[in-house]
């Protein structure tokens, strides 16, 4: 498993989604140049944004924040 960065599995994300910055965006609330330095890893990304990334995309924090290479969520008993 690599440890990549945040940043770099959202643009993924964002790419094999087919979506524009802009409505990724939009999807937080923010203003696309603000989503842009989160991407770009020029500004960190606040927790809140990280967790509405991970339901916007349905994949885990682990997976998000690179831990694990698996995109779907654990489901718990």
């Amino acid at each position: 498993m690599k440890n990549r960065h945040y940043s770099v599995i959202m643009k993924e994300l964002r790419e094999d989604n087919d979506y524009k910055q802009k409505e990724v965006a939009a999807a937080l609330g923010i203003d696309q140049r603000v989503y842009s330095r989160y991407e770009t890893a020029v500004s960190a990304m606040p927790v809140h944004h990280l967790i509405t990334l991970c339901k916007f995309y349905g994949v885990s924090m682990d997976y998000m924040v690179g831990l694990d290479d698996r995109k779907e969520r654990k489901t718990s008993l």
